[in-house]
């Protein structure tokens, strides 16, 4: 029986021990069943059964999301007059963010990390284990904060509820660490699949994103994920739920040339984007008031921008879908701009604002205190950025232009650039928009607006300061698997240390009965005063007489470097090439010695993690 089979076998006897002792009523009978076929089918087949299941739950929870948002705007939009919908947008979206902020400080103790770039982060540095609240916390605080109309998708947080659900089923079962960063993908693929009804998007964006620097020859578990997540949706959502747009021209290649140009309109959008959510979350981080103020400040600019701009209320699909369906009057006369002369250049100057201040209105809904992702954001900007590029044209005196054609391929092209993630937001629209058709300028776009983001920073801004600290995969393997060494494992906690006024022959009785070759010299306080190595001390040991009036300070050197407990694997490494010595000694802040890393032991360690990435 090998290791994988014996782990099954002990994970169904604790299984079957906890049933006898609590009984049926304590026990999930689910889970004797899925224990017993765990142990009856293949890996690939119990690994297939697995992506159906995860599949199937992360759709679900996306479904219940979209559907909660899509309520709670209905209502407000649909069913409320307009001076009365005013008040709505004054009130709703500040009630959003200080409503997720108080519900993250008081039911879920102020843990609030989220974003794809925390699943990253499970999977770099937690071995892919989610914690089990992140299987509802995102689907009530991205409910509460879209729904109200924070000016954010639910598309991340629906991956993250997704990644959670995925992560925690292979711990049920006791799955290894690339079973589980596989279910954990599965779970995110069925989530987004499930949001946009496009299931090959959904795979894109897992390999994509999700699964950058992860080996992996398993890929069928994601795909039946992905159809589960995508069947859920199209059985269990409304039409006008689901993000689907009907009205499209086929494509001409004499409409070229407008996809170059949007193509670079859209890449310097996405530039403009990612800057701005920058410089918005570092000035936010920087105000020094509690979370509480700053959710009620980034509630109260929120408030103020949808009442001026109402398409920045919420997610924005059905700003986008105006668009595409010719109702661009009807935007207008839902906002304050109804009471000045609705021509052309009224409507440039309304979308110009809107796609400037869109920026804002997310980052402040994210950063302040709110719960969403750039997913819909970037969505509803790209589609904005190609309407308002089709009516320059026109006003301009160009004939034909494709006005639907570049409000979709302007989605994928903003989307690409802010997300980095051009295979994904090409697959997404044109499931979504039927269009394999306008795969051509999909491409011409995205990888434009990619490549001139990747020209600005090779990393997603976003997810820069965690890839530079090691905290996530990047493509560069050998880095991914040094950033997943421990520094604390490495240490040898078991160095000798002599006492720096010590007699010389108390270091000879430590050579005698140790078995180290490389020795600390500490003073009374254990503070690191230099290092001995065996080399040093060789040529005394055969003359002892002569050289008995030497001490242990006259022989000592200084370490040509230390490293500290919380120095990264990745900076070790360095250091013992720059240094170009095997061992080096290890303190705490107060220069107190703590231990010796030997460059053998992280080799060591780097050849066993790599072996069981390879298994």
């Amino acid at each position: 029986m090998n290791i994988h089979n014996k782990r099954k076998y002990l994970s169904f006897l604790k299984f079957k021990r906890d049933f006898q002792k609590y009984g049926l009523e304590k026990v999930r009978s689910y889970e004797l069943i899925l224990h017993w076929l765990s142990n009856r089918l293949s890996r690939s087949q119990f690994l297939i059964l697995s992506g159906i299941l995860v599949g199937c739950t992360a759709g679900l929870a996306g479904v219940i999301l979209k559907t909660l948002v899509h309520t709670i705007h209905y209502f407000i939009v649909n069913k409320v007059h307009f001076e009365y919908q005013m008040l709505f947008y004054i009130v709703f979206p500040f009630l959003g963010i200080v409503l997720t902020t108080s519900i993250v400080l008081t039911i879920f103790k102020g843990q609030d990390r989220k974003g794809i770039g925390a699943i990253l982060y499970e999977i770099a540095q937690n071995s892919s284990i989610v914690s089990s609240v992140k299987m509802y916390s995102q689907i009530v605080q991205s409910a509460i904060t879209v729904g109200l109309g924070g000016s954010a998708g639910l598309e991340s947080p629906i991956a993250v509820t997704g990644a959670a659900i995925g992560s925690n089923y292979a711990q049920t079962y006791r799955l290894g660490y690339k079973e589980r960063t596989l279910l954990l993908a599965a779970g995110a693929t069925a989530g987004i699949a499930s949001a946009f009804n496009a299931p090959i998007a959904g795979v894109m964006f897992a390999f994509e994103i999700l699964l950058t620097g992860v080996v992996f020859s398993d890929f069928i578990p994601l795909v039946v994920a992905a159809v589960c997540g995508s069947l859920l949706s199209r059985i269990l959502l409304q039409e006008d739920i689901l993000f689907r747009f009907h009205a499209r021209e086929s494509f001409n290649y004499h409409n070229v040339p407008y996809y170059l140009i949007l193509g670079i309109v859209t890449g310097l959008y996405a530039r403009y984007f990612v800057v701005i959510s920058q410089k918005v979350e570092h000035f936010i981080k920087e105000l020094k008031v509690s979370r509480m103020r700053k959710a009620m400040i980034g509630g109260a600019a929120l408030s103020l921008l949808c009442v001026l701009f109402p398409p920045l209320f919420g997610e924005g699909y059905e700003t986008v879908k105006d668009f595409t369906n010719g109702n661009t009057h009807f935007i207008i006369e839902n906002s304050l701009f109804r009471y000045f002369e609705i021509g052309n250049w009224t409507v440039i100057i309304f979308l110009v604002l809107i796609c400037l201040l869109k920026a804002f209105a997310t980052s402040i809904t994210i950063f302040s205190g709110g719960n969403g992702g750039n997913f819909a954001p970037s969505l509803f900007a790209g589609g904005t950025v190609g309407f308002l590029f089709a009516m320059i044209c026109q006003q301009i005196g160009f004939e034909d232009v494709p006005v639907t054609n570049l409000v979709l391929v302007g989605m994928a092209g903003a989307m690409s650039g802010v997300l980095y993630a051009p295979l994904t937001a090409i697959f997404l629209i044109a499931e979504s928009s039927f269009g394999y058709d306008l795969f051509i300028p999909l491409m011409i776009v995205s990888v434009m607006s990619y490549l001139m983001a990747k020209w600005f920073s090779p990393i997603s801004p976003e997810l820069k300061n965690m890839a530079d600290e090691g905290k996530i995969f990047t493509h560069e393997h050998d880095k991914n698997l040094v950033s997943s060494l421990r520094t604390k494992e490495l240490i040898d906690w078991e160095s000798q240390t002599i006492k720096y006024d010590a007699p010389i022959n108390d270091l000879y009785e430590l050579i005698k009965n140790g078995n180290k070759n490389i020795f600390a010299i500490v003073n009374d306080e254990k503070m690191l005063s230099g290092i001995l190595t065996l080399d040093d001390i060789r040529p005394l040991l055969f003359n002892r007489d002569k050289d008995a009036s030497l001490t242990i300070q006259q022989l000592m050197k200084a370490p040509p470097a230390v490293i500290h407990p919380e120095d990264e694997p990745l900076k070790i490494i360095q250091i013992f090439d720059e240094t170009g010595v095997w061992n080096l000694p290890v303190v705490d802040v107060h220069n107190r010695f703590i231990g010796f890393i030997s460059k053998s032991t992280v080799l060591m360690s780097y050849r066993e993690l790599l072996k069981e990435y390879s298994d």
